[in-house]
């Protein structure tokens, strides 16, 4: 049985002119080889699988042939070819640096540069994965990598350029290679199956391109996968089959129920996916990626950007023509959300549910606000919802009521006498926050609920018995426990004192309790016993208490011993029961 060669190393380029998708950095390669204006080290960085170790070898192997070719080719003929090609060459030496990173590793290639070569003019030193080095032994390489001997050259290789150290970093010619293309890699991948005797689908090699993310090695390797699982025909549904890719098809599907507002297909043809293995996180992002091609294929600039193949291309191209430019920003919008928060769902399906629904009432959303449009062809300006009069001079137009929010709570409208209507139909139509509106804050609540001063009627100011007061304050504690229990605890412990005009005055612990308090419930707690008591002259007074000298109670103790002054009573209860502060 004969020995199995995977197609990375079976079609590994042997020339520069087989390097795919690096045309700028073989070309300077070869001319500076032409040129004789070699340097004394090198550094090759980029992805993974992408020719930086290949390119070394090829430019160690043409460096010392005896008999270049005039384009800066090897021969593969001299003595120094043919070692190489057999792999015994003894100029070419290939160190692993995550293996050989100590300060004694570094020490033993410094006795071995000094050693000449026995074939050839120079000795090349590839060092792979270089940023595995220790930090002592990058400085222990410094001297031999800037000054090493006429016949030895290095060329170190890395996929982490910035674990480098800047005085290494110096001493080298930088050869930054890039990802390969899909187009590239479709064109190699076809001509390895022309070789290996293997009939496959242009769309099954994009598939497998595009799978492999700009490596070419990983795109041979799963080319041998697929080979191994459908022989010498590859379809393309033996390549989404093996590598548990989802068709183009679902997300076309997908995207055009979405267009149309079908929540119903949308969600069988989610649950169809699910029912075939794939995770919807993924699924999410092959969605954006899908609705990011359909961005790109709406101009000719941007559709040179769209890695597919021409029959899906064109499918794109159709598809995008459809798909409105706003459609696809909310939806992607919705996709990057539905991705940052999916780890942290509870119910990851339900939560990409929920994203799809969104993206079916885009389309759902403009035909309602179209369809407003079209119900008021002369208005031009965007409606109001909370204009409660019609604009001066506008006499046609009805009014347009403010529409409620849910959390507001609104007390029954009371007839206002003609003064009032004229002085509100020639004021400026009073608005309200939307923002404050939807998020249901309290600021919007105490506009609409919490009406000023000056709106009290003076007819509603009666007289009202301590014993009522109580009862309202207790209320309005009860009403906010839930949304700010230390407030409603403070309210309940204290026993709020009348003063003459109607003012009521509330003694707090702190300046800190008595600043939230004014911010957040002052006004609302004057309005509540306003319309409980029937009286629109109620005042409400805040201070913090103190003691005889102006001092401010802080801690538990300064405030039982403030009352012990007053009592000495206290201390014998606290003696007795032997209590402690908190």
């Amino acid at each position: 049985m004969d020995n199995f060669i995977v197609s990375a190393r079976k079609y590994r380029p042997a020339t520069f002119d087989m390097v795919v998708g690096q045309d700028t950095i073989t070309t300077t390669l070869r001319n500076a080889i032409r040129n004789k204006l070699l340097a004394q080290a090198y550094l090759f960085c980029g992805p993974r699988g992408v020719g930086k170790t290949t390119c070394a070898r090829i430019f160690a192997k043409t460096i010392n042939c005896s008999e270049p070719g005039p384009a800066g080719e090897a021969c593969d003929k001299c003595e120094s070819c043919t070692s190489f090609n057999s792999q015994a060459s003894f100029n070419i030496h290939e160190l692993d640096a995550a293996s050989n990173n100590s300060v004694d590793d570094i020490r033993n290639l410094t006795d071995q540069v000094r050693i000449p070569p026995q074939v050839g003019k120079y000795s090349v030193y590839i060092i792979d994965e270089v940023h595995m080095l220790s930090a002592q032994a990058f400085n222990a390489f410094l001297k031999t990598l800037e000054e090493p001997p006429a016949h030895a050259i290095f060329i170190l290789a890395t996929t982490e350029k910035h674990k480098i150290i800047p005085t290494i970093l110096s001493r080298c010619q930088i050869f930054d290679f890039n990802r390969i293309n899909v187009d590239d890699i479709v064109q190699r991948l076809t001509w390895v199956a022309g070789n290996e005797g293997v009939n496959a689908e242009h769309e099954a090699l994009h598939v497998i391109a595009t799978k492999a993310d700009g490596a070419m090695r990983d795109a041979l390797s799963i080319f041998d996968q697929i080979v191994s699982f459908s022989g010498k025909d590859i379809a393309y549904s033996d390549v989404i089959a093996n590598l548990n890719v989802l068709d183009y098809e679902y997300y076309f599907r997908i995207t055009a129920a979405a267009i149309d507002g079908d929540v119903t297909s949308v969600l069988l043809t989610y649950n169809e996916i699910l029912n075939k293995g794939f995770d919807g996180y993924n699924f999410m992002a092959g969605l954006n990626n899908h609705l990011r091609d359909l961005l790109v294929s709406r101009d000719e600039a941007t559709v040179r950007l769209l890695e597919t193949s021409p029959s899906i291309r064109q499918r794109y191209r159709e598809q995008a023509v459809k798909a409105p430019l706003a459609f696809i920003y909310e939806a992607l919008d919705i996709g990057s959300q539905c991705m940052l928060n999916f780890r942290s769902s509870k119910n990851q399906r339900l939560h990409v549910e929920l994203s799809l629904l969104r993206m079916c009432n885009i389309s759902a959303g403009k035909s309602s606000e179209e369809l407003k449009k079209k119900a008021e062809p002369g208005r031009s300006e965007p409606e109001d919802e909370f204009r409660v009069a019609p604009p001066p001079g506008d006499t046609d137009t009805p009014p347009v009521l403010p529409k409620p929010a849910a959390s507001v709570s609104v007390s029954p409208p009371r007839p206002a006498s003609p003064q009032q209507k004229a002085s509100v139909t020639a004021d400026e139509p009073k608005k309200v926050s939307i923002r404050d509106v939807i998020a249901g804050t309290k600021q919007s609540e105490n506009i609409v609920s919490e009406p000023s001063p000056e709106a009290m009627p003076a007819a509603r100011d009666h007289d009202f018995s301590p014993e009522e007061l109580k009862d309202a304050w207790n209320s309005f504690a009860s009403e906010i426990k839930d949304e700010s229990p230390r407030i409603s605890v403070t309210l309940s412990s204290v026993s709020p004192e009348l003063l003459p005009d109607n003012t009521i005055l509330l003694k707090l612990d702190n300046l800190t309790l008595r600043e939230a308090f004014d911010h957040n419930f002052k006004p609302r707690l004057e309005g509540h016993l306003r319309r409980t008591l029937n009286n629109g002259s109620i005042k409400l007074q805040t201070m913090v208490e103190t003691t005889e000298r102006g001092e401010i109670l802080y801690s538990p103790e300064q405030k039982f011993n403030h009352l012990a002054a007053r009592n000495p009573a206290l201390k014998d209860l606290k003696k007795t029961f032997n209590l402690d502060f908190e």
